[in-house]
């Protein structure tokens, strides 16, 4: 699918495949999957809950348990550099500061015993340093200064009191920490950001604010984001591009509005006649669920639930195929 930009990419992730090892035994959950980011871009990957979306996130920043987890096949290209090849040293130059991630949930991302500015100052810090001595921790400095400036400016960034640098996670509210999670992900200027659910915690308005918030900084800072969630209208929203996911695999890939205005694969067409309407219509849905890992179906994963299947479709995963321009899709329909 990425053989349509022309662009040199910033990520690239390449026919991954992740399996877990479990005790009933081995799940299937990534199997290969394509994605393409440009520098400056803003994308989203959807797809229902437990489609394998996280486990793509986690694995393009090294956050994958392994074990149980292993990565089976495929690349995740950053810059042109294979993460997946580099060992934990080399990591940690990376995550934290030229890749970032928001994580969903900020009362499990946040430390409860540190104050918001001693892990900001953590933050910036120690980017990029994986082992620190306790002597170094606790050493002072003249740039002391110039970290406690940088915090001070990117809390009124993100529209937070200076006096939150001093409060505990507990003190703020949800919509305040989920507004730290973002400072901390964007302090040290990370040319990709990963924003896993962000805001989904929060009651709608709030989760708005924040959305709006994160879209704003990030198009101001013209940082790359991959924004991984369930919600359509979210994706709409903040990225230019979508990568519809259906049990470990992208299914259809398209510029945002021609996504919308031309759905294409069976499964984005149900998700986009699932989403409520305005008018009280009832919406759709899809029958089914998604399949069992360790079991998964032979060929296209989703030709049970698809009222399309052919004969093929139980045997042969699909190729991509472009069928307009950067409009590709994986369905037999098409070839």
């Amino acid at each position: 699918m990425s053989k349509s930009h022309k662009d040199s990419p910033l990520l690239q992730v390449k026919d991954l495949h992740v399996y877990f090892d479990t005790i009933e035994g081995t799940a299937k959950v990534l199997n290969g999957v394509f994605l393409t980011i440009k520098k400056s871009e803003a994308v989203s990957l959807v797809g229902e809950t437990g489609c394998g979306k996280s486990v793509t996130a986690k694995t393009i920043i090294g956050l994958l348990p392994v074990p149980p987890a292993r990565i089976v096949k495929g690349e995740v290209l950053f810059e042109g550099k294979n993460l997946l090849k580099m060992n934990e040293d080399e990591l940690w130059k990376i995550r934290g500061r030229k890749i970032s991630m928001i994580f969903q949930n900020p009362m499990t991302a946040l430390n409860p015993i540190f104050t918001v500015g001693a892990q900001l100052k953590d933050v910036v810090k120690w980017a990029g340093k994986r082992k620190v001595g306790l002597r170094e921790y606790f050493r002072g400095g003249t740039e002391e200064k110039e970290i406690e400036e940088k915090i001070l400016k990117m809390l009124e960034q993100v529209r937070l009191p200076s006096d939150v640098i001093d409060k505990y996670p507990s003190q703020l509210s949800g919509g305040m920490r989920q507004r730290v999670l973002i400072a901390m992900a964007l302090i040290n200027n990370p040319e990709l950001v990963i924003a896993d659910e962000p805001g989904t915690a929060l009651d709608v308005t709030i989760q708005d604010q924040i959305l709006n918030l994160l879209k704003e900084r990030i198009q101001s800072m013209k940082i790359s984001v991959l924004y991984i969630t369930h919600n359509l209208g979210v994706a709409r929203e903040l990225s230019q591009r979508i990568y519809v996911m259906y049990a470990g695999n992208v299914i259809e890939t398209a510029p945002t509005k021609k996504l919308f205005k031309s759905p294409s694969h069976p499964y984005t067409i149900g998700l986009l006649e699932a989403v409520p309407k305005l008018t009280g219509e009832m919406e759709k849905g899809i029958p089914g669920r998604v399949p069992d890992y360790k079991n998964p179906p032979t060929g296209c994963r989703f030709h049970p639930r698809c009222n399309f299947a052919m004969p093929i479709c139980k045997k042969k995963f699909p190729e991509p195929v472009e069928i307009e321009t950067e409009h590709w899709i994986c369905c037999h329909l098409f070839k």
